[in-house]
């Protein structure tokens, strides 16, 4: 690697691409970061931030697909001449079955395997695959790693993983799985540098909280339940997912609407959740805005809320009490009022909120009487890829192991 060698995190979803260019050597240090959005849709958006005005740029391109939205990325890599210093790729890949978990160097066998995978997560899955391939097409030589997002729940306790329905369909890897594991990590590395000893010997709920939203319950650094299962679309509602439902709608909506599979997969994952319940939007802020004179907007916001505080309780119930809470994610780092709304009547639990600490989303945002300590974390997937691909290949000239 060259004394230059930048490393490629890309974290790629159903409408978008995260991605991040990091200095190829400890300690880590980012120097740009950026997201093409509305991926299939008008007005898609290509943004990059650098350590400088120079650096960044904002701009509407013609992305309708993930081929289309990566060329983009690719060809500002290029132009800013970053080809030639790339030194390797780290990928979030949402789901890594039951036999994935920890990162690794991607080949043709674990890519062919990998793509066996699709049918556990249609939604993700293969759109991120086809991230890995177009980068061996344009940079064959790169090396490229794979970031297990179910990676952190993969000892969940059996009792946790197991669905209840016909035993057999656990050989085929039906399970629970859970997500937003590279998030969870680095809450919980950042729990450590803190020093809250819950992050290593008490009971931690983390809750990442953004369109995809999920909870994680936590002891003594492992996970023991998580709110997503098989697929990202269970647990709390989402922005357009609609979480956990009764089983039972699948055969009453085929006899009402004729309603097959796909369409009911369609349903729950891109018209439910937020979406759904108002019909107008599946960005919280604007249901915010809105709840005082739009009762849909209201009730949605409210159920996502309910949902949340319920898993609280339940998750304090499975670990035995609860020491520290984490809010993470888009919501749960800038949306006072929904913290607020989750926290309030959890008392019993010991979590009260300082009220003036919630309004500015400081670090710590928990009474000062209060039993639990309450966080707000910026999480970073970007830095655990990039972690990730370090310690999965050969480090560069002249770096050490932390």
């Amino acid at each position: 690697m060259s004394a230059d060698a930048h490393i490629l995190t890309i974290n790629g979803g159903s409408s978008s691409i995260k991605f991040a260019l990091f200095e190829a050597e400890f300690p880590l240090r980012q120097r740009w970061v950026g997201v093409l959005t509305r991926i299939g849709q008008p007005q898609a958006t290509f943004t990059v931030r650098g350590t400088n005005a120079a650096e960044s740029t904002a701009e509407k391109v013609s992305a309708p697909d993930h081929s289309a939205a990566v060329d983009i990325l690719l060809d500002w890599i290029e132009h800013q001449g970053l080809n030639h210093t790339l030194a390797a790729a780290g990928h979030r890949l949402v789901h890594g079955g039951p036999e994935f978990h920890r990162p690794q160097k991607i080949t043709a066998s674990l890519l062919q395997k990998l793509h066996l995978l699709s049918p556990f997560d249609p939604e993700h899955m293969p759109q991120e695959l086809r991230l890995v391939e177009a980068l061996q097409r344009r940079f064959p030589q790169l090396d490229q790693v794979a970031c297990f997002d179910t990676g952190f729940h993969h000892n969940l306790p059996r009792v946790a993983r197991l669905l209840p329905i016909p035993r057999r369909y656990e050989a085929l890897g039906v399970r629970r799985y859970g997500f937003h594991g590279l998030s969870y990590a680095f809450l919980m590395q950042e729990l450590v540098r803190l020093g809250d000893p819950a992050a290593t010997t008490g009971r931690v709920i983390l809750a990442h909280l953004g369109s995809g939203a999920s909870l994680a319950a936590v002891a003594s650094g492992q996970s023991i339940d998580t709110s997503m299962g098989f697929t990202p679309c269970a647990g709390v509602p989402m922005g357009t997912r609609a979480g956990d439902l009764d089983p039972g709608l699948v055969l009453y909506l085929a006899n009402l609407e004729q309603i097959d599979a796909q369409q009911f997969n369609y349903m729950v994952n891109l018209q439910s959740g937020l979406l759904g319940i108002s019909e107008t939007s599946a960005d919280l802020q604007e249901l915010l805005e809105h709840e005082i004179h739009d009762v849909r907007a209201a009730e949605a916001v409210a159920l996502f809320c309910y949902r949340i505080k319920k898993t609280v309780g339940s998750y304090a119930a499975a670990l035995g009490g609860v020491d520290t809470l984490v809010f993470a994610g888009g919501i749960g780092e800038n949306a006072a009022l929904i913290r607020e709304r989750i926290c309030s009547g959890l008392d019993f639990l010991g979590i009260a909120l300082d009220a003036t600490r919630n309004a500015q989303s400081a670090a710590l945002i928990s009474a000062d009487d209060a039993r639990v300590q309450v966080r707000v974390i910026h999480t970073n997937e970007e830095l655990m890829i990039a972690n990730a691909v370090l310690h999965a290949l050969p480090f560069p000239c002249g770096t050490t192991r932390p």
